[in-house]
């Protein structure tokens, strides 16, 4: 096979941090590489190198056969290096032909922008991708998921050879992430190469020829994908073998008992429409559907974080008044948010300042913060959630995703509260870390408390709930009971293609 990337002994240190420890791989043409590793391994870093976005300390890199040293991103485009990133570069206010084409706007002598030329263009790099929408569209107005996909058109549109997808369906439903591989497998035919990461390992043997796997910013080895299992990768990822990844229920939940917490004919606008559902005390509830279906905006409205137009909430069958989340905390009902960049850490400030936040009433000493207090309690919570990290006044944005996430956690539980929806709590995460939030789930279920789980993932759901309700466009379409789980038949209720029970 030709080969079109070499990266030899490459080497990247920051302070206290060996990130990138003498990695070697090839890539070769029209092939798809999955690069995969735990948070913290040294996968970002390796590829902001080879994009160009950061300098490495030592090693080199070579691009169809020829030795490069980039400057910057766009040094490394010229040389056919597109990276597509986790987090949407996307500008809402503009058309998705101006996104796609920013900086790159065909224009007349004048330097006036062509704009039937543009929105042409943008139309015929749709249609070859297969994704209906006018090119005239405001971003803000498309799904996140679609905003995604555009995102990958526009790095596509610069015509790369080699295209570095960093976690690419990490906000795409199934049709989405199935007409993205479509797209990956057509630019394979005609001569493009992809490293791809992602921690969903069930996408690695769809679409990957190869897996390259680091650990602590070494390279562990490479295998071809055909010849390995996720058993095998696992334990190359962790340093240790993982055979039951969601774990098992501590106790058996008594589908006899009554609902402990109660929705009833929840209603908001084109949001949600007359839900009702309840939970058991030590039960999982799962609650899945495709994006768009509204389950984020239905947590959202349980905690007042909206109006709602009718409906009411039951806790232990006393009617609850919760028109705010302030209102929602006070009644003892805890939202881990889906966004935890976004909605949930305070990225500039320390660990012990977020957990912190949560619980200022407890950490204070009259009106002022008691300092002492602080530090310990985020010292215990760090060891209680297996945070890594040197020290609590680390900043989070500074930590890895799995140790984010385990730091949002902490927050959300530190008040333990009675009910507790976890709206995609492992996304972006590790399989290691993943494990970890599993049994940090199970064992709050266990206290007695009761759990709602918010995912995208269908695997996950299936390891981990007791029950799960299939929401479609805002309405429950479906209700299935653990001995009867099973993909199709929740994804028949997601698209609403089968009549509910």
């Amino acid at each position: 096979m030709e080969e079109v990337l070499r990266v030899e002994n490459i080497i990247k240190a920051f302070p206290g941090v060996l990130a990138v420890n003498d990695v070697s791989f090839t890539l070769n043409r029209g092939e798809v590489i999955a690069l995969l590793g735990e948070n913290g391994a040294g996968k970002s870093t390796l590829t902001k190198i080879i994009c160009g976005a950061l300098k490495p300390d030592s090693g080199e890199i070579y691009v169809n056969g020829g030795k490069v040293r980039f400057e910057s991103a766009n040094d490394a485009m010229k040389k056919g290096i597109g990276m597509v990133y986790q987090e949407l570069s996307m500008v809402g206010n503009m058309t998705v032909a101006e996104n796609i084409f920013m900086n790159r706007q065909p224009v007349n002598r004048l330097g006036s922008i062509r704009w039937n030329q543009l929105y042409q263009d943008t139309a015929r790099l749709l249609a070859k991708f297969k994704i209906e929408i006018n090119p005239k569209t405001l971003m803000k107005n498309l799904s996140v998921g679609t905003q995604q996909l555009i995102e990958i058109l526009k790095a596509i549109s610069m015509n790369p050879g080699i295209i570095i997808l960093d976690e690419p369906t990490s906000s795409l439903t199934e049709t989405e992430t199935k007409l993205m591989f479509q797209t990956i497998r057509m630019l394979k035919t005609e001569g493009h190469s992809f490293i791809y990461i992602s921690h969903k390992l069930s996408e690695i043997f769809q679409i990957s020829d190869r897996v390259i796997v680091m650990r602590d910013g070494c390279y562990v080895g490479g295998r071809t994908t055909s010849d390995t299992d996720e058993n095998e990768i696992i334990k190359m990822m962790v340093g240790r073998e993982i055979t039951d990844i969601y774990g098992h229920p501590q106790s058996k939940v008594n589908t006899a008992d009554e609902y402990s917490f109660e929705v009833k004919d929840l209603s908001a606008g084109n949001l949600y429409h007359s839900i009702s559902f309840g939970v058991r005390k030590g039960e999982i509830l799962g609650v899945s559907g495709l994006i768009g279906a509204g389950r984020s905006e239905l947590a959202l409205g349980i905690i007042g974080a909206h109006k709602r137009d009718s409906g009411k909430i039951f806790l232990n069958t006393r009617e609850l008044k919760i028109n705010s989340p302030k209102d929602a905390k006070k009644n003892k009902i805890s939202y881990l948010t889906e966004d935890r960049k976004k909605m949930g850490l305070y990225l500039g400030f320390s660990i012990k300042n977020n957990m912190a936040a949560t619980q200022l009433e407890r950490l204070s000493s009259g009106w002022r913060l008691n300092n002492s207090l602080l530090k310990a309690h985020a010292i215990n919570e760090s060891r209680k959630y297996a945070i890594a990290t040197p020290s609590v006044e680390q900043l989070v944005g500074k930590l890895s995703g799995g140790n984010q996430q385990k730091c949002l956690l902490s927050m959300c539980l530190a008040a333990e509260p009675d009910v507790v929806i976890f709206d995609e709590p492992t996304r972006g995460v590790d399989v290691g870390a993943k494990s970890e939030i599993y049994k940090i789930i199970r064992n709050y279920a266990a206290l007695g408390k009761c759990v709602i789980l918010i995912s995208s993932e269908l695997p996950e759901l299936l390891g981990v709930s007791d029950r799960i309700l299939v929401l479609y466009h805002g309405r429950i379409t479906g209700e299935v009971k653990k001995d009867a789980f099973d993909e199709e038949l929740i994804m028949q209720y997601a698209t609403n293609t089968k009549q509910a029970i």
